[in-house]
């Protein structure tokens, strides 16, 4: 079975679809945070791939042709900031101190749990780039001798989980300004936060875009000098 499965050019491709579609009628059908598309596209190719002792690696080349679309669908989340260029640039200042406040908050508390812990060294830089976005984080990673694939299922648990929580953080801190709202999900959720902002509003939508490319590049400038850190 496995054999005929895997033999099909697009078996990932449409393995990773159907997981995909099922996590978004989960979503719908039932509206818990729990319920999360990703995630559960993410479990259901897991069960498919262990059930059927298909090897992973016959699944990624069979899947690669999505892995093209990263790149290309974080550069349409430049729309909503097109969209919002005007509140952009009214909210410099907050967008400039908010993405550097959330990015070494995010390398600081990796940092500290690391030394709490005991990591090594090639843990530490493989958790370093864990709240930026995959395309750039696994660069990071790369350059810093990190170990690739665990950065990647960091920064995918990473989005997850603030997807999950946002809103219910954002309730708990009382946090109302849509701005706000933004640059802390794309600071802290990169590109999955980003899907879940968009959901709140444009103007979140458009500000946690922007926190992508700039908590990136911030992330990118400093993590070399994070990592002498330990």
């Amino acid at each position: 079975m496995s054999e005929v499965l895997t033999s099909c050019t697009y078996f990932g491709v449409l393995l990773t679809i159907a997981a995909f579609l099922f996590g978004l009628w989960c979503k719908r059908k039932f509206g818990w945070a729990i319920c999360n598309p990703l995630l559960i596209a993410v479990i259901v190719v897991m069960g498919v791939l262990l059930a059927l002792r298909i090897d992973y690696k016959a699944y990624e080349e069979s899947a690669q042709y999505i892995s093209y679309l990263l790149t290309p669908s974080t550069v349409c989340l430049a729309i909503p900031l097109y969209r919002q260029m005007k509140l952009l640039r009214q909210n410099a200042k907050a967008i400039a101190l908010g993405s550097i406040a959330g990015v070494l908050a995010s390398m600081g508390g990796i940092l500290l749990l690391s030394v709490l812990f005991g990591l090594t060294h090639e843990q530490y830089v493989t958790l370093l780039p864990k709240s930026i976005t995959t395309a750039i984080g696994m660069g990071i990673s790369e350059e810093l001798g990190g170990i690739v694939t665990i950065t990647v299922a960091v920064i995918i648990l990473t989005g997850i989980l603030g997807n999950m929580i946002v809103s219910g953080v954002c309730r708990l801190f009382r946090i109302e300004e849509p701005v706000a709202k933004g640059l802390a999900v794309g600071t802290a959720a990169h590109a999955i936060g980003t899907a879940r902002a968009m959901e709140m509003g444009e103007i979140e939508g458009a500000m946690s875009s922007l926190a992508i490319a700039v908590s990136g590049t911030l992330t990118a400038c400093t993590a070399s000098l994070f990592a002498m850190l330990w």
